[in-house]
C-alpha cells in the first residue's frame, strides 16, 4: 500500500467529516471566507442556527506549522479539528472538539466547549454562509464561475 500525501490526506479526512457532519443534520460548506481575512476549511450551520467551524489536520507537523486557527474561535459556537485516525489526538487541544476523520465518514471524539457567537456576529456569519452557498449552487446549477 502506497503512503498518502499530505493533500491527499487533507482532501481525504476533509471528505469524512464533511459527511459525518452531514449525517448529523448540518449544512456543510468548505473553505468559507472569514470577515478577518482567514479561511475556514469547514463551517457547519446547524438546523437551530448554530454554527460550527472544523479546522482539518492531516499531520501532526501540519498542526504544528499552523496556527492560524486560533483566529477562528471569533466565528463559530463551536470549534473542531478533524483529524486522521493516525494521529494521537493527545496533540490537540482540550479546548477545542475533535473529529477523527477518514475518506468514509466520521465520529465525534470530543465535544467542543460552547463559545456562543454575538448576535451581530451570528448574523454576519449566516448572510456569508447563505451568499456563498448561494453562489456555489449557481454555479453549478446554470454553469457560472464559482467564487472561491
Amino acid at each position: 500500500m502506497r503512503e498518502t500525501s499530505r493533500p491527499e490526506e487533507t482532501a481525504r479526512v476533509t471528505r469524512g467529516a464533511r459527511r459525518f457532519l452531514r449525517a448529523c443534520g448540518f449544512a456543510v460548506l468548505g473553505e468559507l471566507p472569514l470577515p478577518n481575512g482567514r479561511r475556514a476549511d469547514l463551517v457547519a450551520l446547524a438546523p437551530d442556527g448554530a454554527l460550527r467551524i472544523v479546522e482539518v489536520k492531516s499531520s501532526r507537523a501540519d498542526f504544528q506549522a499552523d496556527r492560524k486557527w486560533t483566529d477562528y474561535r471569533d466565528y463559530c459556537d463551536r470549534f473542531y479539528f478533524a483529524a486522521s485516525t493516525e494521529l494521537d489526538a493527545a496533540i490537540f487541544p482540550e479546548d477545542a472538539g475533535l473529529i477523527v476523520a477518514d475518506a468514509h465518514g466520521g465520529m465525534l471524539a470530543r465535544e467542543a466547549p460552547i463559545l456562543r457567537l454575538a448576535p451581530a456576529s451570528r448574523r454576519a456569519m449566516l448572510i456569508r454562509f447563505g451568499a456563498l452557498a448561494a453562489e456555489r449552487y449557481c454555479a453549478l446549477a446554470f454553469g457560472e464561475d464559482a467564487p472561491v
